[in-house]
């Protein structure tokens, strides 16, 4: 899957990446209280609770979109912001995404759930060595569209959540770079108000030290199950 990006500091720079291997890291809270709160938020809808902390969920990359725009099957979907790290020329960046998936079908089986989603993607993007020395400061929120009216959904520090290089260490067995072409989606903060789906989801990834942010937008059109 081709990817481009803005790459952000300094003179912007364009980054085209070919994504080969997606990887969702699930349950990836940096204490028991946080992973508690999104298990207990998840069971309230009928989401069962996890074998072990955290799990990793590979997903086909060509559900990654940078579109404005994604369709779902139904009304019964809703996004989460995280952050999205790959690998590039040697090189590890930071973005940000939306994993975006079916609730209903969460209650059958999370890895299925997530398969049927697009993942939404910003199109800009960080040099990891830049925000690694205060990854812990910044944080990531999202807002969606609720009776016409825009709602703050979800706000965090990164520090509530597991490093990327545990997660990554994690998924490949110790090494401390994802390999070229691998992204991962690196887990997320409670929904404010409880889990529910929306017509738009807006993410932001913001860095208080540098002052600056990467956003995204986008809306959800629901498909009818029978035409």
């Amino acid at each position: 899957m081709e990817l481009n990006f803005v790459v952000e500091g300094g003179a912007a720079q364009a980054l085209k990446v070919d994504l080969a291997e997606l990887v969702v890291a699930g349950w990836a809270g940096r204490d028991r209280a946080a992973i508690e709160h999104h298990i207990e938020e998840l069971a309230a809808i009928g989401v069962p609770r996890p074998s072990t902390v955290p799990l990793y969920y590979r997903v086909a990359e060509n559900l990654v979109t940078q579109a404005d725009r994604i369709q779902v099957l139904g009304a019964e979907s809703s996004g989460e912001v995280e952050t999205f790290v790959f690998s590039a020329g040697g090189e590890m960046y930071v973005s940000l995404a939306s994993d975006h998936t079916d609730r209903k079908l969460e209650t059958l089986g999370v890895a299925l759930s997530k398969q049927i989603c697009a993942k939404p993607l910003a199109r800009s993007a960080w040099r990891f060595a830049e925000v690694a020395g205060h990854w812990d400061e910044m944080i990531i929120r999202s807002h969606i569209e609720e009776n016409g009216a825009r709602v703050l959904y979800q706000e965090g520090p990164l520090a509530s959540l597991r490093p990327p290089l545990e997660l990554i260490a994690g998924f490949t067995g110790g090494a401390a770079l994802l390999p070229d072409g691998t992204g991962m989606i690196c887990g997320t903060v409670g929904a404010i108000g409880g889990i529910r789906p929306a017509p738009a989801f807006a993410m932001e990834l913001f860095d208080p030290v540098l002052g600056r942010s990467i956003a995204h937008s986008y809306r959800i059109e629901s498909l009818p199950e029978i035409a």
